[in-house]
C-alpha cells in the first residue's frame, strides 16, 4: 500500500493544484488530436488519444524536457511527480468498482458464451511462462513479477498496486509493461490482427483471440482482421467485443487468483537459476 505521506495536502496545496492543471491539460491537448487510423501492411493501426497522454505526460517530467526547460520544472518537480503515483491508485479504485459491478449483469451471458469464452483465461498462464524467464535473463528482479503477470491493463494495475505499491519493484514492472502496450500495443495488435488472417485459423477464434482485455487493442485488432475478411466483418466484431468484455470481468480475478500466485512461484524456482544467485528477501 502507498504511504498516506504521499497524499498529504496539508502544505501542499499548489503541487496538488498544478498537478490537477497539468493534467487536465494533457486531456484537452489529447482529446483534440482525437482518434487517428491508417493502414499499414495488412493491419491497421489506430492512434487512440491514450497514447497521445501517455507521450506528453512523459515528455513533461523533470527527466525528460525539465533538464532542457527550466521553467518547466516549475509546473512539474519531482514532488508533483510523487503525488502523481499515489493519486494513480486512487483514479484506479472506480474502475475497480466497475468491473465489479460488470460481474452480476454478465453471468448469462458468460453462461451462454460457452466455456471457450471462459477457459481463454488460462492462455494467459502460457505467456507468463514465456515472458519471466526473458524478464530475468535481461537482468530484472522483482520486476518481472508484475510485468509479466499479464498484459498489464488498468485492472492488474490497481491489483499489483493494492498488494505491493504502485511505487514498488512489482509497481514498475507493471507499469512498465502498461507504458509499453499504451505506445505499442495499438500498433502491434493492429498488425498482428491482419496477418493472422492468413493463418489459417477459423476467424472466429481469431476473433476471439482480439479480445485481450484491452479495448485500444482489441478495437485495431479486431478493425484489420474484419478488414481482412470482410466477409466476416459483423460476426468478428461481435466475438471479439464479447471476448474483451468477458475478458475484463473474469481477467481481474485470474490475476488475483491464478496468475500473481503462478507468477510468485515461478519466480522463486527461476531466479537463482537464471541470475546465479538467490534474491535475499
Amino acid at each position: 500500500m502507498e504511504s498516506n505521506d504521499a497524499l498529504e495536502t496539508k502544505g501542499r496545496f499548489s503541487s496538488h493544484l498544478k498537478l490537477y492543471l497539468s493534467v487536465l491539460f494533457i486531456v484537452i491537448v489529447t482529446e483534440l488530436i482525437g482518434i487517428h487510423k491508417f493502414p499499414v501492411g495488412p493491419g491497421m493501426v489506430v492512434l487512440l488519444p491514450m497514447l497521445y497522454a501517455v507521450v506528453i505526460g512523459t515528455l513533461m517530467t523533470p527527466q525528460v524536457l525539465g533538464r532542457a526547460i527550466a521553467g518547466l520544472k516549475k509546473v512539474v518537480s519531482e514532488e508533483e511527480v510523487e503525488l502523481a503515483g499515489a493519486i494513480v491508485m486512487i483514479s484506479l479504485l472506480p474502475l475497480g468498482v466497475k468491473y465489479g459491478t460488470l460481474v452480476g449483469p454478465v453471468v448469462d451471458k458468460i453462461v451462454k458464451a460457452g466455456p471457450a469464452f471462459v477457459l481463454q483465461e488460462f492462455g494467459n498462464l502460457c505467456t507468463i511462462i514465456v515472458a519471466l524467464p526473458i524478464a530475468l535473463l535481461l537482468g530484472m528482479k522483482r520486476e518481472a513479477v508484475g510485468a509479466s503477470v499479464s498484459i498489464c491493463r488498468e485492472p492488474t494495475l490497481g491489483v499489483v498496486g493494492e498488494r505491493y505499491g504502485i511505487s514498488s519493484a512489482e509497481g514498475t514492472g507493471t507499469l512498465g509493461t502498461y507504458m509499453t502496450g499504451t505506445v505499442l500495443g495499438t500498433i502491434f495488435f493492429g498488425i498482428l490482427g491482419g496477418i493472422s488472417s492468413i493463418t489459417g485459423l477459423h476467424p472466429y477464434a481469431l476473433a476471439m483471440a482480439c479480445g485481450i482485455g484491452s479495448a485500444s487493442m482489441m478495437t485495431a485488432s479486431s478493425a484489420s482482421l474484419s478488414t481482412a475478411i470482410p466477409a466476416m466483418k459483423d460476426t468478428i466484431l461481435a466475438y471479439a467485443a464479447t471476448s474483451n468484455l468477458l475478458t475484463g470481468v473474469t481477467g481481474i480475478y485470474s490475476v488475483i487468483f491464478l496468475a500473481l500466485p503462478f507468477t510468485n512461484f515461478l519466480y522463486k524456482k527461476l531466479q537463482p537459476r537464471i541470475q546465479g544467485e538467490k534474491e535475499v528477501e
